[in-house]
Parts: structure tokens; sequence; C-alpha cells
């Protein structure tokens, strides 16, 4: 090929249209391909990625500009990612030009202000020199048989909480490691990281590693990525989106807690990270372990079907630890329950931790008038506004609006206003007083809002300068506190009844996880529950320690119902400030799906979203139901393209979600 013939590039950009744009390049090769590019938009300019060459177009060749730089500073996405890539925007009918840039570290995505990396050291991985700690029979066993199969196979371990599956990951990763290979460690949340920094930084105190997610700053994000593409950082640990990053030399991928929403994304691509790995793991030819103590129905029909292999971890891995003893109780009308209240002094009095557990921030969710009965709405959303009594004011948890806290009611002028409900921001205070010696600490989205306040909260309860942790469900995610003997679970009612049909699995998954963060160590735990249905199936299931059961009994009623994972779903969610129009849209993409049809294809009808109106904005949605994956992908790409060509406009914002978290 003659370098000075003009030739023609496909160059992807982000934007929502599925389409390739093309541009001159006098100098490039294929060689290019995958390469980012600066190319002119408008009256500005844009980052693309070239995905092809060619030397004809179907435009005007006059009418097509020239690339403005070829950035040969990075090495291009090669054909194992461009697999993944186009695979997750064909799956998930996204614009492959939006799904590749996604991918980039930000800083990669940018026009200008990129500065080449730093050298990074060679690896040096030296499993002599790692700090190890001895496993139990069934650890063995688990470890065992996984590296007997370095092929592709998918490994689902349910193991109780404290059974020492990150002990599991570590000895499946050394294996690894000493086979030349890369790891990707996926957790859900950045507030996991620290914690298993801590770990990996002791047992392999040389090794190249590198921690992707949303807190490392953009150009050292950039420099982690590169070294994962390059082969230098031989394990990457990292949240959702660090399942796209390059690996060239992948031997194992590991998803901790693979049950956590959090590896769905909400908006944007809305992609499944647990479902991506897997593909990735796939399509790599490497084994891939999923783990947690709740498993979902998905992963667990898998398992009990034999699409994947099932291990077990039934015993806490701390000789002596065992799993906590649980009791219902009545919840409290007001104040603290007497029913635990002897137990936490108890607690306290052992110098042990107690934590007590309410999925509710602020002070109370309910500000109301008992003269007129009026509450305090949000204006812009279908919700009710919490009391944050401490800043006086009122906020929306959903849109960010904030109102002041004013004494007097503003439809009759009572100034004798009243709370209803409760949040951590009411039983910090009622423990504060209850408790005036213990050392108290909140844990919220709302207390840790600032940078490194979840790690500096972390050493403090790890150096025990706190006895009483009040916190939502930010603290039941893995985390590990040894002197932690005493959890409280505070108005676990509030999830039992719900129209999403994930409820049940949800709220078991939620109770089992804060009840595992007692009494890990030798110190025995204790789990009080506050409820008003003590005969409710979550509840007994979690009473007798009956996960299996539990989850197969869920499957039978799924089953039933004929909800996931026994058929399929895809929803189009839509949005306008004019309800009129959402209606207009979805009645049209309605009549567009019956025409379409398809083979045990259930189209159904419209329906307000569980958050109504969110920002001012009327948001339905319309549910797709199919019988075989396969049926509903092909019946998903010809909708969207008559999706698209339907004339919308910008007032009206539509989405199509494929395998919905939220219902």
């Amino acid at each position: 090929m003659d370098l000075q013939d003009p030739m023609i590039v496909e160059v992807l950009l982000d934007l929502p249209l599925p389409r390739r744009f093309d541009y001159h390049a006098s100098l490039v090769t294929e060689e290019d391909v995958g390469r980012r590019v600066k190319v002119p938009w408008g009256t500005g300019q844009k980052v693309g990625v070239i995905r092809a060459l060619k030397h004809t177009s179907t435009y005007p060749l006059d009418k097509i500009k020239e690339v403005l730089e070829i950035w040969r500073d990075v090495p291009p996405l090669n054909a194992r990612d461009w697999q993944l890539l186009e695979f997750c925007s064909a799956y998930y009918h996204y614009p492959l030009g939006q799904t590749v840039l996604a991918m980039l570290p930000p800083a990669l995505r940018r026009v200008g202000g990129w500065l080449p990396p730093r050298r990074v050291r060679q690896s040096r991985n030296d499993p002599a020199q790692s700090s190890t700690m001895p496993l139990n029979k069934d650890q063995r066993a688990v470890v065992q048989t996984i590296l007997r199969q370095p092929h592709f196979a998918v490994h689902l371990i349910h193991g109780v909480t404290g059974s020492g599956k990150t002990e599991v990951y570590f000895s499946l990763i050394e294996e690894v490691l000493r086979r030349g290979r890369q790891v990707l460690l996926l957790v859900p949340e950045i507030n996991l990281t620290p914690q298993l920094e801590q770990r990996l930084a002791r047992r392999w105190p040389t090794l190249d590693w590198v921690s992707l997610h949303s807190g490392v700053s953009e150009k050292e994000r950039a420099r982690r990525w590169l070294a994962a593409q390059a082969g230098t950082a031989r394990l990457v640990l990292g949240t959702r989106l660090a399942v796209f990053t390059p690996l060239p030399e992948l031997g194992l991928i590991v998803v901790d807690e693979e049950h956590e929403a959090s590896f769905k994304q909400q908006d944007g691509l809305r992609y499944s990270a647990r479902d991506m790995a897997i593909v990735r793991a796939r399509q790599g030819g490497v084994p891939i372990v999923l783990g947690s103590a709740t498993p979902t129905l998905e992963s667990w029909h898998n398992a009990r079907s034999g699409r994947y292999q099932l291990h077990h971890l039934r015993e806490r891995a701390v000789p002596g630890a065992c799993l906590p003893q649980l009791t219902l109780v009545p919840t409290a009308q007001e104040g603290l329950s007497p029913h635990w209240v002897t137990a936490l002094h108890e607690t306290l009095g052992r110098g042990e931790q107690v934590l007590v557990f309410i999925n509710r921030r602020g002070y109370a969710p309910v500000l109301y008038c008992p003269n007129c009965g009026w509450q305090a709405a949000c204006p812009r959303c279908s919700v009710r506004l919490v009391v944050h009594r401490r800043a006086r004011q009122l906020r929306c948890h959903h849109c960010g609006l904030e109102q002041v806290l004013n004494e007097a009611c503003p439809s009759c002028g009572n100034v004798h206003m009243e709370t209803r409900g409760e949040g951590t921001q009411q039983v910090e205070e009622r423990l504060r007083t209850y408790c005036p010696s213990a050392s108290l600490l909140r844990l919220d989205s709302d207390s840790l809002a600032l940078k490194g306040s979840w790690e500096k909260a972390r050493e403090q309860i790890l150096d025990h300068q706190v006895d009483i942790l009040v916190g939502t469900q930010l603290l039941v995610k893995g985390h590990d506190f040894p002197d932690l003997s005493l959890v409280v679970v505070l108005n676990a009612d509030q999830s039992l009844f719900s129209s999403d049909f994930r409820a049940s699995e949800r709220l078991y998954a939620q109770l089992l996880q804060v009840a595992g963060r007692a009494g890990r160590a030798e110190k025995a735990g204790q789990v009080w529950i506050e409820t008003d249905y003590p005969g409710h199936p979550v509840l007994l299931a979690l009473l007798q320690h009956e996960t299996e059961n539990f989850l197969d009994q869920e499957l039978a009623l799924r089953r039933q119902m004929g909800w996931p994972p026994f058929n399929y779903l895809a929803i189009l969610r839509v949005e306008a400030r004019d309800v009129a129009k959402v209606a207009a849209f979805l009645e049209e993409a309605r009549r567009k799906a019956l025409a379409r049809g398809g083979e045990g294809i259930s189209i159904f009808d419209p329906v307000p979203s569980s958050l109504a109106r969110k920002a001012g904005f009327h948001r339905w949605q319309l549910l797709v139901q199919g019988v075989q994956r396969a049926h509903l992908q092909a019946f998903l790409t010809g909708w969207v393209d008559e999706l698209r060509a339907m004339r919308s406009g910008r007032s009206i914002h539509w989405v199509l979600e494929v395998d919905p978290w939220d219902c």
C-alpha cells in the first residue's frame, strides 16, 4: 500500500448514532486500526477511534474532511478488544462508537491535555516472598478443583459470610501469576478497594498490579490502564468499568460479590460487568470465578442446571468462628427497643463493637403537619422530601433538590410540625443520648461524601476508636471488622412487600450480608432484626441459615410466574417533561413492536416507572419478554432500528435496557 495515497478511514465517535464516519488520512496504515484520532466535527473537534481503512466512500470525496491527528503514543485496540466491545454493543443495542469511547480512560478521550506515561517498572512476581495464609480443607478442595481446569468454565463459589472466599481467590491468583498470566479481579464498590489493596500489597509485596476505579485521577488512571494493556501490570483490581481493560495475557477473572447491583451500569451503556466478564472469559478461553454468600438467582439456576460449576464453603474460615445467632423482635414504635438494648450494653461492656443498620439516610423520611395533613413533597419528583435536621434542610434523594426546613406549615401555619419514620441521623441522635459514653460513627453517603472519608473511617473502626456504627448498605458489602459482634437491623419490613419480582431475593441478600458482619473472628456474633412479620419466608429462611433452600424455592416461584431466569426481559424507558409526549411515543413504539412480533415474544402495556417523575421528567416504561434469549435479541435488533427512525425530537429521552435489574 502506498503511504502517499490518500486513504479513507472509518472513525467511531462518541455519538448516539449507530454508524461510522469517513475521513481522509494520507499517512495511515493497517497498524493504525484501533488507534485514537482527532477529527473535525462541526465547528469543533472530537476524539475518535479508527475502525477500518478503505479506498472508496458512499459520500462525495470533496465533502470528506481530513483527519487532524493520529495518536500513536498508545497501542491500538487489538482483535480481542474489538471482539468484546462489538459483542457488548450488539447485545445491549448501543452504538459501537459510544461503547468504544466509554471503555477508554477519560484522559484518552480528551482532545488535548494527555501526557505520555511514565516508565513503569517491570513485573517482579516472586511467590516465595509473598505472605500467605493456610487454607482449610474446604478451601483447598475448591482451589484444587478449579486449577485442574485452566480452560473456560464458570465457577460459582457459594460461601457463607466469613468463609474465606478472598483467600481462595488469592490462592488461585497466585498460581495463575506463577504460570505467567494476568488476572482481573472485579469488586462492586470503590469502598471495597482499600482493604483489598492492603491485602494485595501484603500478599505480593513485589508484584506490579494496578487498581482502577473512579477515585483515581484521570492521568493516573490512564497510566494504569496502559500498564495493563502493555502486560506490565500483572493484576488489575477494579470496579465495573475495569471489565473492559485490555489484558493481553489474561489467565483468570474473579468477580467478588457477584450478586451486587453495582455491577449493572444504570445510565448510558447499561451493561452488566459480571455478564461481560463471563463473555470475556469465554472469548479468551480462561476460567472465571464468581463468589457470593447470596448468589443471584440467575447464577444459582445456571449452577443447578450444570452450566456453571458449583463449589461450597459452608463453614467460617477462622477456627472457632461460627455463624451468628439470629433473633427476630417486634419493631419499636418509638425510641430504642428494649428487646436488643440489653444486648447492646452487654456487647459494649465486653469491649466489642456494635453495628446498627437502617437503610435510610437523613433524619426522617416524612415531614408532615398533624393539623391539616400537609406533607413535604418534592415538586420535581414523585417522592417526599427527606428531613436533614442538622443542616436544617429538606432534601430530595433523587434529584438533589434542597429546601430550607421551616418551622411552620406552609398550608395552615401550624408551628408544631412532626416527622414520621427514621433515618441514620435520628438513630445516631437517639443512641448518643442513650449511650453518652460510647463512641459513635455514622456511615452513609452523606457522611462519606468527602474523598478519603471511607479510608479514614475504616482505620478508626479497625483501631477500635469506634464503639457503635450506624450505617446503611454501604457497610454490608464484604467489610471485615474483627471486633464487631452485635448487629441490629431496624425497620426490616420496609422492603418486604414490593411489586419488584426481585424484592425477596434482594432483601434476603441484604439481611444476610449485614448479619454476616457479626462474629467473623473468635467472638460469638448476635443479630437482632426488628420485624412485624416474623413468619415471612425471607425471614424464616434467614433465621434457619437456609440459603440454598431459599434460592431453590425462589427459583420454583420464578419458574411458575415466568420471570427470569426462565424468561428474558428488555425495558424501553421513556421520559419527557410533557407526559402526553411520553404516552404518544410509547404507544407508537408498542404498535411497531406488536406488528413486528416474533416467536415467544410478549409485549406489555406501557406503565409508569416505579419513580414516575424525576427532576421534572415524567417517566414511563414498556416491558418486552422473550422465552428464548436469541429470539428476544433478534426482535430487539429490528425494533431498535424502528425506534431510532421515530421522530421523537430532543424533548423525548429514551433508552432500551436489556436484562434490567430494576423493573
